[in-house]
């Protein structure tokens, strides 16, 4: 009788670790920034796993960051190197900024499982306000198409007027456009041109390939 008790107290201790392994960990997408860059290197699959300040992060291309957080001194940390990390909250709720020697790592929250049936009926569907400061339709084309029709975006907003849009393409794809203050760049290594006249920002990708119409009261809020 004994044994059968702490065999099942053990079962249930093991349980209740995986339980609690599985609340702290959440898939999502990783873009890859060299130093200096503008431009993301790589976007990819990863896992985002935090239990008492310490973060990990798996790469699907093998690279793993361990970083054991630093003297109780929020956002800074030391890698399995030693080498010195910060953590930015920069993406607002879209995710989060982790700063290392050599490159930039933007974690964005992979949202889409999280919604539920009913967001479905939504026109900005996958995107809704639970995850992102504010959603909306934005005109798009393709560079084939003459008129524009509407993409589905979700909006996360930063101080000082900056802001990251995830949106839907209208092949399917889905990618992140950054409006930050000294310049545009979206995800996946896409060539960007963004002009802005009056209060409406025109996006081009990849050499015209697709278009998107921002309006600055998107971005800003207001």
């Amino acid at each position: 009788m004994v044994n059968t008790i702490s065999l099942t107290l053990t079962a249930l201790a093991a349980l209740a670790a995986a339980s609690a392994s599985l609340a702290d960990s959440t898939q999502a997408r990783c873009d890859i920034y060299p130093k200096g860059e503008d431009h993301a290197s790589a976007s990819l699959d990863c896992t985002f796993s935090q239990r008492q300040g310490h973060v990990v992060i798996s790469r699907e291309d093998g690279v793993t960051h361990d970083l054991v957080p630093v003297d109780d001194v929020a956002g800074n940390f030391r890698d399995q190197q030693g080498n010195a990390v910060y953590r930015e909250s920069g993406l607002g709720s879209a995710g989060l900024i982790f700063r290392l020697p050599g490159e930039s790592v933007y974690v964005y929250w992979m949202t889409t499982a999280m919604n539920t049936d009913a967001d479905k009926d939504s026109p900005t569907y996958p995107y809704s306000t639970d995850d992102y400061d504010a959603t909306t339709l934005l005109p798009c084309r393709t560079g084939e198409q003459a008129g524009f029709g509407s993409c589905p975006a979700g909006i996360a907003r930063m101080e000082g007027g900056e802001a990251s849009i995830t949106l839907t393409s209208p092949a399917g794809e889905e990618f992140t456009i950054n409006f930050m203050r000294d310049y545009v760049n979206a995800t996946g290594g896409r060539e960007v041109k963004a002009v802005l006249e009056g209060d409406l920002w025109t996006v081009e990708i990849n050499g015209g390939a697709e278009v998107y119409r921002v309006p600055l009261q998107a971005i800003e809020g207001g």
